[in-house]
C-alpha cells in the first residue's frame, strides 16, 4: 500500500508542530515556509524542508506539491492563505485542511474548496474553558450535532459499583465504552511503573474503582448534564 504524502505550508507554532506529529508517525511530509529558520529546525522530522512561496504556482508544482494527498495550510497571512488554497485546488489535492484566522476566512476557505477549516486558538480556549468548569471533564469529543464522546473520572458515587448498578444510562442515556484505568506493573528494568489499562465494552458487572476514566458516549444535551 502505498505510503500517504502530506504537505504542511506555514511553519509557525501550529504548522511545526503538526509536521512534527506527522513525521514522528512515520509518514511522508513536505513542510513549507518562506523562512529559513523553521524550515532548517524541522528537517530532521520531516521528509523534505523546503524555502519557498506558496503563493508561487510553479514552484508548489515543482516541489510535487500535486502528488500530495493531503495539504494542511497554516499560514498566517489571510491572502497567502487563499492562494496556497487555490494553488493546492487546481493541483488536484482533494484533502486540504486549513487554519484560519476568522469567520471570514473560513467562509472563502470553505467556498474555494477547504476540505474542513480549524481554529486551534478557539479550541484550545474551549478546552481550558470546559476544564475550568468541569474539572473532572478530561475530553470531550463531538461525533455530529446530537452526539457526543466524554471522558469523565469516575464520580464518587459509582465508585467500588458495578456499571448495572450506576444510574448512568438510566439518568443519563449515557453508554460507558471503555474504561480507562492506571495499574501498577514492573518494567523490563525491575523498577515499579505505572501503565495504563483500557478495557473496551466492559460488561454491566465490570467494578468501578476510584481513578476510574470513564469513556461515555451519548446525547450531547444528556453529556452536558452528565458533565454538570
Amino acid at each position: 500500500m502505498k505510503k500517504k504524502q502530506f504537505a504542511v505550508i506555514g511553519l509557525g507554532t501550529f504548522g511545526y508542530n503538526v509536521a512534527c506529529e506527522l513525521g514522528k508517525q512515520g509518514l511522508s511530509v513536505l513542510a513549507i515556509d518562506n523562512d529559513e529558520e523553521p524550515t532548517s529546525r524541522i528537517s530532521q522530522f520531516v521528509t523534505q524542508s523546503v524555502i519557498a512561496d506558496a503563493t508561487d504556482d510553479k514552484a508548489m508544482e515543482d516541489l510535487g506539491l500535486g502528488d500530495c494527498d493531503c495539504a494542511v495550510i497554516a499560514v498566517g497571512e489571510i491572502e497567502t492563505s487563499i492562494l496556497a488554497i487555490l494553488i493546492a485546488k487546481d493541483l488536484g489535492i482533494k484533502n486540504i485542511i486549513v487554519k484560519c484566522l476568522s469567520n471570514w476566512h473560513s467562509k472563502i476557505a470553505v467556498k474555494l474548496g477547504a476540505s474542513q477549516v480549524i481554529y486551534p486558538e478557539l479550541e484550545m480556549a474551549k478546552k481550558l474553558v470546559a476544564n475550568l468548569i468541569s474539572p473532572n471533564i478530561l475530553e470531550h469529543i463531538e461525533l455530529s450535532k446530537d452526539y457526543s464522546i466524554v471522558e469523565i473520572l469516575a464520580p464518587a458515587k459509582y465508585r467500588n459499583k458495578a456499571i448495572k448498578d450506576t444510574d448512568i444510562r438510566s439518568e443519563f442515556g449515557a453508554n460507558i465504552i471503555a474504561i480507562k484505568r492506571k495499574v501498577p506493573v514492573i518494567n523490563k528494568d525491575g523498577q515499579s511503573d505505572i501503565k495504563e489499562e483500557i478495557m473496551m465494552v466492559p460488561g454491566p458487572n465490570y467494578e468501578i474503582k476510584q481513578n476510574d476514566v470513564l469513556v461515555t458516549v451519548g446525547r450531547t444535551d444528556m453529556m452536558e448534564k452528565l458533565k454538570g
